[in-house]
């Protein structure tokens, strides 16, 4: 409804935001649900997929509020639509968007992984909905209309969308610097874990060298000692003083 001026009023209140948003996508839903295979898999494949697609409920093009039955039946339909074997004159961007269909889907049965994006997506309207409550608090104080950009539906969608985006966006870097740190400290144990093998395999090679050389170096010992005390007989020997030759007196 406008205003006495003719500028639109604002919603009552955040519920009515909060339900002109969701009637807003159902309509999207709506038009993009008849769109052929090679629009959704334009549609799934477009620049920036790889963020857009980590809100499964943004794949599937189905409302966080939707029963199992209706998800099962969203799944199905869109599954069959961009799948390989009805687009092979372009089955590997059709396996893609096959595979982001798929694995959106087994999120959502998920009940630990649905609620993760139910609270994303929660989190993202609520952020939004505090912006805006500063933004007129703001407004008030400075004795300006109460009124900002978001009181749209349209422009209030667009901001939960973006910000729930960009929740999800930071959520999966988030995710992404875990996975790397892992991956470097299970490397960085195994490389130690390899190394402390090989040392003890080196102990052992050498304590078992040891053991199997030592009657050989025992032998050899008593020979050398054996050899020496005989030189030591055979030098003593040559070794007798001088017979005196008594002198004769005339």
């Amino acid at each position: 409804m406008a205003a006495a001026g003719g500028e639109p009023s604002a919603p009552s209140s955040s519920d009515d935001l909060f339900q002109n948003f969701y009637t807003e996508v159902k309509q999207i839903e709506k038009r993009d649900s008849v769109l052929t295979s090679t629009q959704q898999i334009d549609r799934l494949l477009r620049p920036g997929a790889s963020y857009f697609n980590l809100n499964p409920f943004e794949v599937l093009q189905i409302d966080p509020e939707a029963t199992d039955t209706e998800l099962k039946k969203r799944f199905r339909a869109l599954s069959i639509l961009v799948h390989p074997d009805k687009n092979q004159d372009d089955p590997d961007r059709a396996q893609k968007a096959f595979e982001a269909v798929d694995k959106a889907y087994k999120n959502l049965l998920d009940p630990e992984q649905k609620k993760r994006a139910v609270d994303v997506i929660s989190a993202g309207r609520e952020y939004i909905e505090h912006t805006m409550k500063e933004k007129k608090k703001q407004l008030k104080k400075d004795g300006k209309p109460v009124f900002v950009e978001e009181d749209d539906p349209e422009m209030f969608r667009q901001a939960v969308y973006k910000q729930t985006m960009k929740l999800f966006a930071e959520l999966e870097i988030k995710r992404k610097e875990r996975e790397a740190k892992d991956m470097h400290e299970r490397k960085r144990a195994r490389e130690e874990e390899i190394e402390t093998a090989e040392k003890a395999k080196r102990d052992r090679e050498w304590q078992k060298n040891f053991e199997e050389t030592r009657d050989g170096r025992v032998d050899s010992w008593r020979s050398f000692q054996s050899k020496g005390k005989k030189k030591e007989k055979k030098n003593r020997s040559f070794l007798k003083p001088p017979k005196v030759k008594m002198e004769q007196r005339e």
